[in-house]
């Protein structure tokens, strides 16, 4: 009786330490993200700004920079909803517009 009484004990032990191993394993990988995701991340940045800065020179963008900056100094939320036909024009003036309405600095 008493050797049963222990290999119960024992089975009970055995599947808790198992149980929050694997539950722990689990909570570990999820919370940290993978180097690769990191990389994928800064990337995406890095890019991002890039794309930023190609468009310095391109008139919408100048144009969305000064709009953007006169609805921040008058406290106006996208006022001139402009509209251009190609979407490299139209991505060129909302970075800009957002770079002015965030107050960038001048270029």
């Amino acid at each position: 009786m008493r050797a049963r009484m222990n290999l119960r004990q024992c089975v009970w032990i055995v599947a808790l330490v198992l149980g929050s191993g694997i539950t722990g394993g689990a909570v570990r990988t999820t919370a940290s993200p993978l180097p690769q995701d990191r990389d994928q991340d800064q990337a995406r940045k890095s890019q991002d700004q890039a794309h930023d800065q190609d468009y310095s020179k391109n008139k919408n963008y100048q144009q969305g920079v000064n709009d953007g900056r006169n609805d921040r100094a008058h406290n106006r939320d996208h006022s001139k909803k402009r509209h251009f036909k190609k979407d490299d024009d139209q991505k060129a003036y909302e970075a800009g517009y957002e770079h002015g309405r965030q107050g960038g600095p001048r270029e």
